[in-house]
């Protein structure tokens, strides 16, 4: 049996609806095929809303039914809740997962092995850099964040507009191999302050915070891997002093 859908969205020379994209998508995935109707400004956009009482578009119909825009089309067909919802971690593990590979790649390219303690200090420091980066996407976000558990930066809270740029300072120091000297000691301090600081909110304290390790506008809950993030710099900063 032709299963057969009806699809209202807007496509203009200034706009193109995500949505409508992904109700496409996701009915041509369960075997649907489509009668595509592009409202092509925003009068016809508004006209069309207005005529079945609408708020948004995309809209679907099927069977001379209105479904609704792209997350009742979802529920239709018994799919989960569209995008990340709640707590995650998946933006720590993904930039540890690439920095771990960027690192036995890189080790391997200049010395013809995956492992050895410079592989380690890579991963410590292509890790370090890449979450820099998140935090210097949102100076001001990140800092709203940081400073309800960092114990140094709710004292002097322009330490939480510094903090990223020591991070980063220490991370692409740490490949370059600078003398261990003008690094280390930067990556120790934020690291032990950090460490500090995290332990007290969620073990003492018992707090349930969000982390900006990944910038100020993230969902990944304050815990053990925010901790990790401290544990490499403290690791990284004593390898370098001891090699």
């Amino acid at each position: 049996m032709n299963k057969k859908a009806i699809l209202y969205r807007m496509v203009t020379d200034e706009h193109i609806c995500p949505y409508g994209l992904r109700s496409k998508d996701l009915l041509e995935r369960e075997g649907f095929s489509i009668e595509d109707h592009h409202l092509t400004s925003r009068e016809e956009t508004d006209k069309f809303k207005q005529k079945h009482s609408v708020k948004t578009t995309p809209q679907t119909f099927i069977n001379d039914k209105r479904i609704g825009g792209y997350d009742d089309l979802r529920d239709y067909f018994g799919k989960d809740e569209a995008g990340q919802t709640g707590t995650t971690y998946t933006p720590v593990i993904a930039i540890f997962s690439v920095a771990a590979l960027l690192s036995l790649a890189y080790q391997f390219a200049i010395s013809g092995e995956f492992v050895s303690i410079r592989t380690l200090m890579l991963f410590i420091a292509f890790s370090m850099a890449f979450l820099a980066v998140q935090k210097l996407k949102d100076l001001y976000g990140f800092t709203n964040s940081f400073i309800t558990y960092d114990l140094l930066a709710m004292k002097w809270l322009r330490y939480g507009y510094i903090y990223p740029f020591i991070e980063a300072y220490a991370g692409i120091g740490m490949v370059a191999q600078l003398p261990a000297l003008v690094v280390a000691p930067f990556s120790l301090f934020i690291g032990m302050v950090g460490a500090i600081s995290v332990f007290k909110a969620v073990y003492v304290d018992k707090r349930e915070l969000k982390c900006a390790c990944v910038g100020g506008d993230s969902n990944v809950p304050l815990g053990f891997v925010s901790l990790s993030e401290n544990l490499f710099m403290i690791a990284g900063a004593l390898i370098m002093l001891l090699m």
